[in-house]
């Protein structure tokens, strides 16, 4: 078994590329709004409760560093979300501040409740 502290690396740096990758293509597509934060955060979140009822029923919890903690802890970017929140509250943009903190938070819980859901119907 590796590690914890090597797969936390291992996997913070793959996550932390994903996002980057991420944030990137939306950019492209959303100029000027933190679409790519907040993709990564709501991906992630579905991400997170299907992969932790995946190891709670099914594998265990020893790949929870390289996966869990590492590459969607280097995924999810609530330290960036917080910025571009205070970002676009800054610029006056007060509305869009307030949305995409809303969206933010709701599509992020709705989604690990839905990766929590699919997980316990596949491995249940």
């Amino acid at each position: 078994m590796m590690n914890a502290y090597l797969q936390v690396a291992l996997g913070g740096a793959a996550g932390a590329m994903a996002r980057f990758a991420v944030s990137r293509m939306a950019a492209l597509w959303m100029p000027g709004f933190p679409a790519g934060t907040l993709i990564v955060n709501v991906l992630g979140s579905f991400a997170m409760g299907l992969l932790s009822v995946w190891m709670m029923l099914r594998i265990g919890t020893a790949w929870a560093p390289l996966l869990l903690t590492g590459l969607l802890g280097g995924f999810t970017t609530f330290s960036a979300f917080s910025l571009d929140a205070l970002t676009l509250w800054e610029r006056g943009q007060g509305g869009a501040a307030a949305g995409y903190v809303l969206l933010s938070v709701i599509a992020s819980l709705i989604a690990v409740l839905a990766g929590a859901v699919m997980g316990r119907g596949i491995w249940a």
